[in-house]
């Protein structure tokens, strides 16, 4: 079997643990594997590279700040590489750019363009194991890191261009779970979930996996694993819809912390004036969330939307500036809130999975204040004081804690 195996920051975050991943890869290998490897950068080596920067210089210069993060997994892949070898194993550390990884030319959160497989493919046929670098490529001669997940994204995609058998993510979680075990006692693990499923579970805030990793996936047909670094244990598999028996209505519970609700009241019905406040807020890199608008008369509507908390200030100084462009008549907000979510394919074909949702939160006093609907999700915006009680509510309203 040809594989793609990704490690994640705590799982080489010591000497220790670098030479277990090296047993645990060294095992695949004398099983008579190809194997490929991608890691993340040491720990929490990253921020320490970031504290660096700030403490040389008072500016950010996204160029220099590339190059110096680039070196927190190459860190990783030299150690790495050294480990096999003294397990015996052929193995050499390869660089993004070694690797054929080529992005955009955009500096912090680059996408992937496209990805030259010879390098990597070329070694592991000589019967080595290539050790890559996630989170990083070239783009017009500089090297360029892909932001948040970037190892993750790196390991699928390099799974697609080599045309590799699976790709296996470890983690410090042994699989994707019904909801947050540290919240919800009653988890299960998920033996199986679709690339939907996941997808939206990893919009709505579980961390298990970046969603441009399970973009990458769906897009090109890779099958993927998450298991835990840390024992042998069977993870949950990602997998293509069409190939589920029996469809879930409700897959997982999913949630967000520190949430706040902005409110435009009194605007003038006019399609303009919504497109300047969400420009606006797009221009400045503010996330929205959630959005409701009401007619409140048949001349004005308002218009509430939710952000993270951090940006609160930053959205209410962008709207109080727009405030003579787009003639609302008061801006509101609210914070202490947080998005529970649930997400499941077979919602498609189950009228009432968002009223027993609504019974669910009800039934632990936590009020609704905004409701966002997909075809296989259902998010609602409640006070964050009810949050546990919500997510234990929810979890046993739809059974999730059963096989």
């Amino acid at each position: 079997m040809f594989i793609v195996q990704k490690f994640g920051g705590t799982s080489v975050g010591s000497a220790q643990r670098i030479r277990a991943v090296a047993a645990r890869v060294a095992k695949r290998v004398q099983a008579g594997d190809q194997v490929v490897v991608v890691v993340s950068a040491m720990g929490h080596s990253t921020d320490e590279l970031v504290g660096l920067s700030q403490a040389v210089s008072s500016t950010r210069n996204n160029r220099e700040m590339d190059a110096l993060l680039a070196t927190g997994e190459q860190v990783s892949t030299a150690l790495l590489a050294m480990a096999l070898q003294d397990l015996g194993v052929e193995a050499a550390s390869f660089t993004g750019w070694q690797a054929g990884v080529r992005t955009e030319p955009v500096h912090g959160a680059a996408r992937i363009e496209a990805i030259d497989p010879q390098p990597v493919r070329t070694y592991v046929d000589g019967g080595g194991v290539p050790v890559v670098a996630g989170f990083q490529g070239i783009a017009a001669g500089a090297v360029t890191t892909l932001g948040r997940g970037g190892s993750d994204t790196t390991a699928v995609a390099l799974t697609a261009a080599l045309k590799a058998d699976l790709c296996e993510i470890y983690t410090d979680v042994d699989g994707v779970y019904t909801a947050d075990p540290r919240m919800v006692a009653t988890a299960r693990k998920l033996t199986d979930i679709s690339y939907e499923e996941m997808l939206e579970l990893a919009n709505l805030g579980t961390q298990v996996l970046h969603p441009r990793a399970v973009e990458t996936a769906k897009r090109h047909g890779v099958n993927v694993v998450v298991r835990t670094s840390f024992a042998d244990t069977e993870g949950t598999v990602i997998t293509d819809m069409a190939s589920m028996e029996g469809l879930r209505v409700v897959t997982g519970v999913a949630f967000e912390k520190e949430v706040a609700r902005i409110a435009l009241v009194g605007m003038p019905r006019s399609e303009r004036q919504l497109a300047d406040v969400f420009t606006a807020l797009a221009d400045s890199q503010v996330n929205v969330d959630v959005i409701v608008q009401s007619v409140v008369k048949s001349e004005t509507v308002d218009v509430s939307f939710t952000v993270q908390e951090a940006d609160v200030e930053r959205t209410l100084a962008i709207c109080e500036r727009s405030r003579e462009r787009i003639a609302y008549k008061e801006l509101l907000h609210e914070t202490g809130l947080s998005k529970i979510s649930i997400v499941g394919a077979g919602m498609i074909s189950n009228p009432g999975v968002a009223a027993q949702m609504f019974a669910a939160l009800e039934a632990v006093s936590a009020q609704v204040w905004m409701v966002s609907t997909s075809e296989i999700k259902v998010s609602c915006v409640i006070d964050q004081r009810h949050l546990k009680s919500a997510l234990d509510s929810v979890h046993e309203s739809f059974a999730l804690h059963q096989e």
